[in-house]
């Protein structure tokens, strides 16, 4: 009698993600990312781990994990602030992550200096390779020095290079060849109702105001919208402007100061039952980012069905398209708000565009299938849907 064979147990695929303050989210878009990622991951049978920071005065466990809705959390203490909180976490995450299994997933390359270490150790890196962050004006010439060589860096010592959007992966194929760059843009999902009570808290009523919500920079043209707004009497609309204000920095005064007491500056609001409520109630989403890729407030603000006001230039048309009117100037501006204002038609017309082009090109299932394509390719090609199904055969 021949022994039974013993059973081929089928292992897990794994993905670390790096490169994100943590989750659950409740800073940006890359951490909103990285839970939506890691949670569709673990439903899908993977084991995920994601990076998280925390700012102590006197480090005292440098690295702990707890589980977390199924995700591994890996907290790494650091006892400094700022730009060099960053980086002795990065530093840390990248020393951690080479004594683990599976794919590196690193979202943005502000620290690809370190995965030199990663490649010595045989890890394989896919890095989403964020916007053009050494353009950005607001960066003196030592900042901006930082961010292109390491953008350099990250190009080259990552096995795979994720754009998020087509002017992104141009940009990227002067580094490396095409080959070597998937596009995968930003994902939101649909808003088709909202609790009014949520804006009328804040002393607003449905289609009677703008809305912005970004990051208080010039290069996204904070300063200009205000000004454009506040250029003419425009009745009882008013114009919401989300983001934190620190009065430090030059800007932020000069951009409250134009605010003056008509344009509203809650900071920044990081509930989001609030933030949805304030896209799907208002007129039009203001949108003046002129560096970047697919961003993923203006991405949401599409599937909130907003109409958008935009700068004009090649990353918000490929996402807005149709849904959004375009400004270059002030001046320019000022009359888009006035159409705005003026022309219910157009507003429908825009919303309804702008809910297209939402489901067509920015769905969340779609963009994080295509993550898990990229990772299984690094994988070597190993699947993990029928390791979930064999499971659930012998279960």
């Amino acid at each position: 009698m021949t022994p039974e064979r013993p059973s081929t147990l089928i292992e897990k695929p794994s993905i670390l993600i790096l490169g994100t303050r943590g989750i659950p989210a409740s800073h940006g878009g890359f951490e909103t990312f990285a839970e939506r990622l890691a949670l569709f991951l673990a439903g899908r049978g993977w084991k995920v781990g994601v990076y998280c920071q925390k700012e102590v005065e006197r480090v005292g466990q440098r690295v702990s994990t707890e589980t977390w809705r199924g995700i591994e959390l890996i907290t790494i203490e650091v006892a400094s602030t700022g730009p060099r909180a960053t980086l002795e976490f990065d530093w840390q995450c990248v020393l951690d992550a080479a004594r683990r299994p599976g794919v590196c997933l690193v979202l943005g390359y502000n620290g690809a200096v370190f995965l030199t270490w990663l490649r010595l150790m045989r890890r394989k890196i896919i890095t989403n390779m964020d916007g053009i962050e050494w353009r950005r004006p607001k960066w003196g010439p030592a900042a901006r020095s930082w961010f292109w060589l390491n953008e350099w860096i990250g190009a080259w010592l990552s096995h795979r290079l994720v754009a998020d959007h087509p002017a992104i992966a141009d940009h990227l194929a002067t580094r490396r060849p095409r080959s070597a760059i998937a596009t995968i843009a930003y994902g939101a999902d649909p808003v088709t109702s909202a609790p009014e009570e949520a804006i009328r808290a804040l002393g607003l009523e449905p289609g009677k105001y703008l809305v912005s919500i970004a990051r208080i920079e010039p290069d996204n043209n904070i300063l200009p919208i205000i000004e454009a707004f506040r250029r003419r009497d425009r009745g009882d609309m008013k114009l919401v402007v989300l983001g934190t204000l620190n009065d430090d920095i030059p800007y932020h005064r000069a951009v409250r100061e134009a605010a003056g007491t008509t344009v509203m500056m809650p900071g920044a609001i990081y509930d989001q039952a609030v933030v949805k409520a304030l896209r799907y109630h208002a007129r039009a989403y203001m949108h003046g980012h002129t560096v970047g890729g697919t961003n993923p407030s203006l991405v949401e603000a599409l599937a909130a069905g907003n109409m958008v006001i935009a700068h004009d230039n090649r990353y918000n048309r490929w996402v807005a398209g149709e849904a959004a009117i375009y400004f270059n100037d002030i001046d320019g501006l000022s009359e888009r708000i006035d159409e705005v204002l003026a022309d219910d038609a157009l507003v429908a017309r825009c919303s309804t565009a702008a809910r297209t082009r939402a489901r067509e090109a920015f769905r969340w299932d779609d963009v994080l299938t295509a993550y898990e394509k990229e990772a299984l390719r690094q994988l070597g090609g190993a699947t993990a849907a029928p390791a979930k199904a064999d499971r659930a055969k012998h279960a």
